[in-house]
């Protein structure tokens, strides 16, 4: 199994005891119990220096952006725009231009769905996805499909949650528009061959939009590099704040595309005749933006540069390739996920216990893990199985938590052995 970064030198600058008092939601026990929590796939933890933003925003600089000349104005403006440039340097995007706030990786899918699909998606083209998509990137291509009598396709994977390329190479033709998939999946952790699912896809012309929520706050990923057309991310698996996200996309297709939503600031003129458009990225951000957020999103993206993504890739793959290693002690469990590529993410099941009773026997230790189907049922049906368990690491996590994991999958054995 080989995870996103290999073993180099040690990490002589990564102290995870000293970061995880980073994190307040730490120093409180559950039900008696340290904290472990082991669900940052579908939520990350906290850090001060995040807070500390938010709260100051709110209790001295807080204001309406864009429309107002006043001090208070131009400082929340600034720093919003600031947020978006280091977004922008986040992911090596050419131009601020292209770096659109939405309210999550969810908006943003349905934000290119609704405006590129509906625009440019047409009677017989197809679209590819993989069977490991979330429900986010499944569910939008489905409305527009039904809309727009498209074809969509599925790219396998194999009995160990592999991606098989030369399957997926197998579904390109000219008449694929798009290809929308997952950087790495949410619910089995494996990390897709990205460039060179993009260099295929677009050798017949398709366009790529991909699902970034899960490999942003594991890896570096560059725009460039990659050459996506559209990548989305959410600022909440990033230790940011809920309620915003990115959508990057170029910006020849973003001036191309018309606006998902109308009304204030995306506009440059409005008459009962007529309105035109304001210019990128503003015409894609009606309404008040979820400021705050916005600008803790900049913060968090700040804590986790100043720790240095080969820092905390490695320490997490230390802790996935340990926790892959002690979990398979435990009687009668199945690993879901066995990927040759994989990031911070198991998947299993027990034979004696349905995935909630392992949770909810789990949490009386004040261990935190998440069961069901993830949003991703297509890939519990490929296994034949109804939901997992699935614990997903952060940059806090510790081999004291893998331990108190297993201990606590053990009493699981207990109890219903």
């Amino acid at each position: 199994m080989t995870s996103i970064l290999t073993k180099t030198s040690e990490m002589n600058n990564y102290n995870v005891e000293e970061i995880r008092k980073d994190f307040p939601i730490f120093k409180q026990k559950i039900y008696g119990k340290p904290l472990t929590f082991l669900d940052s796939g579908a939520s990350a933890q906290k850090p001060q220096q995040v807070l500390d933003v938010i709260q100051k925003i709110y209790a001295e600089e807080y204001a309406n952006i864009h429309r107002g000349v006043y001090y208070l104005s131009q400082v929340a403006t600034q720093k919003y725009e600031d947020a978006r440039a280091k977004v922008q340097t986040f992911i090596n995007a050419k131009s601020a231009h292209e770096i659109i706030f939405v309210r999550g990786a969810t908006e943003a899918i349905n934000l290119v769905a609704q405006s590129w699909g509906r625009k440019y998606l047409g009677n017989g083209d197809e679209i590819i996805l993989s069977q490991m998509e979330h429900h986010s990137n499944i569910v939008p291509w489905q409305m527009v499909r039904d809309e727009k009598d498209i074809v969509i396709k599925v790219a396998p994977i194999d009995d160990k949650a592999n991606f098989l390329f030369d399957e997926f190479e197998k579904l390109l033709s000219e008449k694929v528009k798009l290809v929308a998939i997952t950087h790495i999946s949410n619910s089995l952790g494996t990390i897709t061959p990205l460039k060179k699912i993009i260099e295929a896809a677009h050798k017949v012309g398709a366009k790529v939009l991909v699902d970034g929520c899960q490999a942003v706050p594991h890896m570096r990923v560059d725009m460039q590099d990659l050459d996506a057309d559209f990548y989305v991310f959410s600022g909440h698996k990033l230790y940011g704040p809920t309620g915003v996200g990115i959508l990057y996309a170029k910006e020849e297709l973003l001036n191309a595309m018309p606006p998902y939503q109308g009304g204030g600031d995306m506009i440059r003129s409005v008459t009962f005749e007529k309105t035109t458009y304001n210019d990128l990225p503003h015409k894609f951000e009606a309404g008040t933006p979820h400021i705050v957020g916005g600008i803790a999103l900049g913060a968090a993206i700040d804590y986790v540069e100043n720790l240095g993504f080969h820092h905390i890739g490695q320490h997490e793959d230390d802790i996935l390739c340990y926790a892959r290693e002690k979990i398979r002690e435990v009687k009668g469990l199945r690993l879901i996920s066995q990927a040759d590529h994989m990031a911070g993410i198991i998947s299993f099941t027990m034979d004696l216990a349905h995935p909630h009773d392992i949770g909810t026997i789990l949490d009386q230790e004040g261990i935190a893990i998440r069961t069901g189907h993830h949003c991703a049922q297509p890939v519990m049906d490929f296994f034949d199985i109804p939901s997992t368990a699935r614990l997903s690491l952060g940059l806090y996590n510790t081999k004291q938590d893998i331990d108190r994991l297993i201990e606590g999958l053990h009493k699981v054995n207990r109890i219903f052995s």
